[in-house]
């Protein structure tokens, strides 16, 4: 089995240190999400990974012949090439194959008597057959089709931001290395192209690891989630709501150890207060526990448990309003005699096909661009606070608390009282190390953290969100749905992430193009099950499934069956040895918490035990019944 195998890995990013000698491995048809605050260093362990950036120390292994497909952020296409040569632009040994095809084929079409060439064309064909690359082509131009990119004769300078990314995603596809390596790959894909990616990698053949902030996307493709944490690695086998489950038990596990070290640390704190004259080794020894312990538990108490439940100005009843209202961009129709009103309360989620007008949309409705034609009304109290897709420009010099102090010193929370900006930015998941540090040291992801922060302290009442699962993480993400289950004001957010919309949309306005806008008060979850269900092909299968089926009479059940007896006899019994097991987990966990792998073993296996105890608990209660 092929496996990439890294050891001991060390890296550090100026004077900030990123990794702390991690373990790391990926065999074959492993699917690996790979979560974390952003600047924590999760594109530099991808880059690491693919081989783009060398480590300070770590040994790296891998397999002869194994190719490695890496999908950046950043977009470094060849501008002069078409789309379609872009796909084939990349080193993987079946694009090679059919690249060199093409190539031998087409200097055969001019020359076809010379022999040389002919010799090189039978290499060629054997080639071909041996990477079994003959369908790539055709291969090549269902993916982009797939992702919006149809016309593949076009050349890449032409293209969008986003249309050059998704030909990115299409050339590492298409090479299908032995590890996919993506970062972020749900952005700028629209939900049918998120789709289709999530059902083409699960059931990729090669190994997969990504980061991305689509928490559906991460459940249904990752069969592991690993956490970079204050340089540290944490593995967790499962998907993403198994890493939530295991994640909160490892946590509970922690915090139980923690009261113990606090009441160590209470004790030898009182012995240290009673002057014992430190004269042997086991007086040194103790000074040094103790020193050890107050290190911990002071970093422990410097975590905060702030609610960020600010406070807002009062909003009117009637927030915006649309009547009538047009707007063209050249000839594409973003509006057309559209009519909409926003009150107090809204939770609006937009989202639809890419290139519909949903960024315009919100610059229409931050009265930052105009209409053609028809009417926007804003409330007279309505204070907007607008996320855009670009950050404003920052001071790079500037420090990451002076640029929050520009807009206020501390800032009034819903229950009347006030905290701090440094009690702020430790919400936001700023480390106080990271206060005093110019801006110029964030990285892109803690920059989007930043700036959002900074529209936030402002406390709007009508908060515009243009796409903010692009680049925040799932950690901010969930700290900002906290934020918009408490914020009294009206929300219309743009987004195509399912996880983010369910969560805090209560109404959607789906952009079809050309200015058709439907609207829905399912959730997206919901509305996309039901738009994929009025498909022809799956009414036909709904039909097919709900012929006329034959009634079966019930007859009741009274006592129960020689098998069950012999059953409800042993059940207590084995409930007992199962409970015993568990409480046997739970004392090695608070043993183990610093081995992180036995620790993940220990929780997969507290984690099977408690469903068993589950299905035993359940199954007594119906044996019960009849007993």
């Amino acid at each position: 089995m092929k496996e990439w195998k890294i050891e001991d890995l060390r890296h550090s990013y100026g004077i900030k240190t990123l990794f702390k000698g991690i373990n790391f491995s990926i065999k074959e048809n492993q699917r690996v999400g790979l979560i974390g605050v952003n600047g924590t260093g999760k594109t530099s362990l991808l880059r690491i990974v693919a081989g783009e950036l060398k480590p300070d120390e770590g040994n790296i292994s891998k397999p002869g012949e194994y190719a490695i497909g890496y999908l950046s952020q950043k977009n470094e296409l060849d501008e002069k090439k078409t789309v379609f040569e872009t796909v084939f632009d990349g080193e993987s040994p079946i694009v090679k194959a059919a690249r060199y095809y093409e190539e031998v084929l087409t200097r055969l079409t001019e020359n076809p008597m010379d022999e040389t060439i002919q010799k090189e064309f039978t290499q060629a064909e054997k080639r071909m057959n041996q990477e079994d690359a003959w369908n790539v082509s055709a291969r090549a131009k269902a993916v982009l089709t797939r992702l919006g990119l149809a016309d593949s004769s076009q050349k890449v300078e032409s293209l969008s931001g986003g249309q050059k990314k998704r030909a990115a995603l299409a050339q590492v596809l298409i090479q299908e290395p032995d590890l996919l390596i993506l970062d972020e790959p749900t952005n700028h894909l629209d939900f049918q192209m998120i789709k289709w990616l999530e059902d083409y990698l699960s059931g990729y053949r090669g190994a997969l690891l990504m980061v991305t902030h689509d928490r559906y996307f991460l459940d249904r493709v990752s069969n592991e989630i690993v956490e970079l944490e204050s340089g540290l690695l944490y593995s967790y086998p499962g998907n993403y709501q198994k890493y939530l489950e295991l994640k909160a038990e490892r946590e509970e596990t922690e915090q139980r150890l923690q009261h113990k070290q606090k009441q160590m640390y209470k004790q030898e704190l009182d012995w240290m207060r009673a002057g014992v004259k430190a004269r042997g080794t086991k007086q040194e020894a103790r000074k040094e526990r103790f020193s050890q312990l107050e290190s911990k538990v002071k970093s422990q108490e410097t975590k905060s448990d702030l609610e960020l439940n600010l406070s807002g100005s009062r909003l009117g009843k009637k927030v915006l309003e649309l009547e009538n209202a047009s707007k063209n961009i050249k000839d594409i129709v973003i509006l057309d005699q559209f009519n909409l009103l926003i009150q107090q309360t809204d939770r609006i989620g937009v989202t639809g096909v890419n290139g519909a007008g949903k960024t315009t949309f919100l610059n229409i409705l931050a009265d930052e661009e105009p209409l053609d034609s028809g009417i926007l009304t804003i409330g007279e109290t309505v204070k907007i606070g607008f996320y855009k897709q670009i950050n404003e420009e920052f001071d790079e010099d500037k420090r990451v608390i002076t640029y929050l102090r520009e807009i206020a010193e501390e800032v009034k929370l819903a229950d009347g009282s006030s905290v701090s900006v440094s009690q702020l930015l430790e919400r936001f998941l700023f480390n106080r190390s990271m206060h005093g540090s110019p801006i110029n040291k964030l990285s892109g992801g803690e920059k989007r953290r930043l700036y959002l922060l900074k529209i936030l302290m402002q406390q709007p009442n009508v908060l515009i969100l243009d796409e903010p699962t692009n680049d925040l993480d799932v950690q901010t993400l969930t700290i900002l749905e906290d934020y918009i289950a408490l914020f009294p004001g009206a929300v219309i957010a743009v987004s195509h992430d399912r996880y983010f919309l369910d969560k805090v949309a209560d109404k959607l306005l789906i952009f079809k193009g050309q200015g058709r806008i439907e609207e829905s008060y399912s959730s997206l979850s919901d509305y996309l099950q039901q738009s994929e269900e009025m498909k022809p092909e799956k009414a036909a299968e709904k039909k097919a499934k709900e012929l006329p089926k034959k009634e079966k009479e019930v007859k009741e059940k009274t006592t129960l069956t020689y098998m069950e007896k012999k059953e409800w006899e042993t059940i207590e019994k084995e409930i007992e040895t199962l409970e015993n097991k568990l409480e046997e987990i739970e004392q090695a966990m608070e043993t183990s918490v610093s081995d992180h792998v036995k620790l993940a073993e220990l929780t997969n296996e507290q984690s099977n035990l408690n469903e068993q105890l589950e299905e035993k608990y359940a199954r007594w209660e119906y044996l019960a019944q009849y007993s």
